[in-house]
């Protein structure tokens, strides 16, 4: 009786880690690019056959050459350093700004109780739509594109710091308190790495929110970017070069995506 009865736990066993071993599937790591590469592949091949005309949507090899033209040349690099230094300034203010005010509204009743609903009635209001009064305070030059990303990386960062400092248990910071530690120390030590996951998804999100700035500022108020090489391509038809644009910003895009995953695997080495 106790062998038929082993036998059975083990076979319960093994049932049991057959559910859940895709929990802990091991993913190649080229399974990340495979997708981008079917699509590419699927593109080139619709081009290729005539069922696009290159006028609206040019083979990848096309916008492949073109790019390399451009790079060649130093158009594309003017253009990116550009929009790169715009939008490195605007998301470093906002992020800096959202993060310090939502660890204050999460710490602070009388910072909540003021400033909450100043954040919430302002956050829905489309952030291009205030681009003109912006241009009419700040002239035109760089300091309304940087106002323009850091508002949009504002709002996001800050409520997501806030619900990230709610989320914190409170027995952590009456510890530390207790301990004798000083309100600063308690955010340091306590609040600001209790709330570091939600910090970072709102980084995340606003990094696609500061692209999305960064193009429609330049493209109505600059001479030089890819959102202004993107506008000024489309307006002579030459969508080889304004795909340029296009993939330029998933690009910049991805990468900033992948460095944040970097720095928050570093910062967050449980997760």
């Amino acid at each position: 009786m106790s062998a038929t009865s082993n036998e059975k736990t083990n076979e319960q066993r093994h049932v049991i880690r057959n559910r859940v071993s895709f929990l802990e599937q091991k993913v190649p790591g080229y399974a990340s690019v495979l997708g981008i590469l079917v699509i590419l592949l699927v593109w080139e091949l619709v081009c290729r056959m005539g069922i696009m005309p290159p006028l609206f949507l040019p083979a990848p090899t096309a916008i492949l050459s073109a790019g390399w033209d451009m790079l060649t040349s130093g158009e594309l690099h003017e253009n990116l350093w550009a929009s790169l230094y715009r939008i490195l300034v605007g998301y470093a203010i906002g992020a800096v700004c959202g993060i310090v005010v939502g660890l204050l509204l999460g710490f602070s009743r009388w910072m909540d109780a003021i400033v909450s609903p100043i954040v919430y009635s302002i956050y829905p209001i489309p952030k291009i739509a205030l681009l003109p009064l912006i241009i009419l305070w700040l002239g035109i030059g760089e300091t309304p594109k940087f106002t323009m990303i850091a508002l949009g990386v504002f709002f996001p960062v800050v409520i997501n710091t806030f619900s990230g400092v709610k989320n914190v248990d409170p027995i952590w910071i009456k510890a530390a308190v207790t301990f004798g530690s000083s309100h600063f120390n308690v955010i340091r030590k306590v609040i600001l790495p209790g709330a570091l996951p939600m910090i970072f998804a709102g980084l995340k999100l606003a990094a696609g929110t500061s692209l999305l700035l960064l193009v429609s500022a330049e493209m109505i108020a600059a001479q030089q970017g890819v959102g202004s090489m993107i506008l000024h391509y489309g307006n002579l038809m030459i969508t080889t070069k304004l795909m340029v644009g296009v993939v330029v910003l998933s690009l910049l895009g991805l990468l900033f995506n992948r460095g944040l995953q970097w720095l928050e695997n570093k910062l967050l080495p449980w997760k």
